[in-house]
């Protein structure tokens, strides 16, 4: 059976949450493989809205396996009130329908601590950071000093994490002139919470593997955007892991030969929340019409988010990084009525014709748009469910972002609703 990934192809907040819970239905097996919980998904369910920062959105589907995977920084206190506030929605939650690996690196309040001070210490140079520690927590990963979900189970094992975390947290405090972490208080929060966590925990590994080989169609969740990955994203604004399509694999424990198709979710124009290059912004009417219509404020930050029209440039550049087989082009219904619409199709670097995005970041801010403007219809595409009902230009619109991307459509979204989709491709089809 056809194994699924779901990535952002831009800087997040593409509409993936929707998407995910349109391909959950039929999926087995839903699993975060990146990320914090700075990422936030909505989906709205018969009116319902469910907004979810660390849960994946097959939670909200009964009879699903999901899955919280060692590619995942979890804040335990976080994940606990999560479940609790969607568990007041009417959602079931318990260990026959969530796992979490025991490999999971765990965010602790020392992460958030040393986040916000490092970012307020930062000026002119911060990087937009949530503040939720989820950098610091990837660092100490990386660093061999993090306490693990596993770790938890085991009194001597915490001991010695906490020691060498304790070491590494305190020297940096006291250089930034902060109180040293009080390890009883620290340790006695972790023993208070191991209980309520440890029962979700399992070799996740090897689960997936048995329901691979059982057949079980297995649909990969990733956070944020790859143009936020930490190798290939608009560095250093970018988040602390690896979110383009390879990670499913480290970020699971499962083979990459396991991964059959990658969807690219794409939003029919650009945003981007916090600081960073963002070539084809709009600090006009046009980027304040695309931020009222499509409602532009993060689910976890509450934060504005920037906007401006479409830049096939960066998405192909996604695509390519990511091995996209096909995009999730949504909230097409929010260029409505847009007479002309433009769409980037490289950049101008100190007069340089550039067809991809440069590495430097000082480059990155020089370059300027070079754009192509097509018609636009006022006529509404929101809602629509098949190919006849859009306007003739919206459907070209469609087919040239095809052509500059050089990936085709599989999915067409033009509303919140699950429902309001067009189906090209069926990722899942065998």
């Amino acid at each position: 059976m056809a194994n699924v990934v779901v990535v952002g192809a831009q800087w997040g907040d593409e509409g993936k949450g929707k998407i995910v819970d349109w391909l959950s239905e039929r999926a087995d097996v839903i699993a975060r493989f990146q990320g914090g919980h700075n990422a936030g998904h909505t989906l709205v369910i018969d009116g319902e809205v469910y907004k979810l920062h660390a849960l994946p959105s097959g939670v909200v589907r009964g009879g699903k396996l999901s899955v919280i995977g060692n590619g995942v920084v979890l804040d335990p206190w976080h994940l606990l009130s999560e479940i609790e506030r969607i568990r007041e929605q009417g959602v079931e939650i318990s260990t026959d329908n969530l796992m979490i690996a025991e490999n999971t690196p765990l965010i602790l309040p020392v992460h958030q601590d040393l986040d916000l001070i490092r970012e307020e210490a930062a000026g002119k140079a911060k990087i937009g950071t949530t503040g939720r520690g989820i950098g610091p927590a990837y660092e100490d990963k990386v660093g061999r000093r993090t306490v693990r979900v596993a770790d938890l189970a085991d009194d001597a094992t915490l001991d010695n994490r906490l020691d060498r975390l304790l070491a590494h947290h305190n020297a940096l405090r006291k250089g930034l002139g902060v109180a040293e972490i009080n390890r009883d208080e620290l340790k006695a929060k972790l023993l208070e919470i191991a209980p309520k966590i440890l029962p979700y925990a399992a070799p996740v590994w090897k689960v997936m593997a048995e329901k691979r080989k059982a057949g079980k169609r297995i649909l990969f969740e990733g956070a944020q955007g790859a143009l936020l990955d930490i190798d290939f994203g608009t560095y250093p604004y970018v988040t602390s892991s690896n979110v383009i399509a390879g990670q499913a694999a480290t970020g699971t424990g499962i083979g990459p030969g396991a991964i059959d198709f990658v969807l690219g979710i794409v939003k029919a124009y650009t945003t981007r929340v916090g600081e960073g290059p963002f070539p084809t912004e709009l600090d006009d009417a046009d980027g304040q019409r695309l931020g009222e219509r499509g409602h532009e404020f993060g689910t976890t930050t509450g934060r504005k988010r920037r906007c401006g029209w479409f830049d096939a440039c960066l998405v192909r550049q996604t695509c390519a990084t990511s091995g996209v087989n096909g995009i999730a082009l949504t909230k097409l219904d929010v260029l409505d009525g847009f007479e002309t619409l433009r769409i980037c199709t490289g950049y101008d670097l100190d007069g340089q014709h550039l067809d991809y995005l440069p590495t430097a970041a000082d480059q990155q801010a020089r370059c300027a748009p070079l754009y192509e403007e097509v018609p636009g219809w006022s006529e509404s595409t929101e809602g629509a469910r098949s190919w006849a009902d859009l306007p003739a230009n919206a459907i070209k619109y469609v087919r040239r972002v095809e052509e500059l991307i050089n990936c085709p459509v599989a999915l067409l979204s033009t509303s919140p609703e699950r429902d309001d989709t067009i189906l090209v491709t069926d990722p899942f089809a065998d």
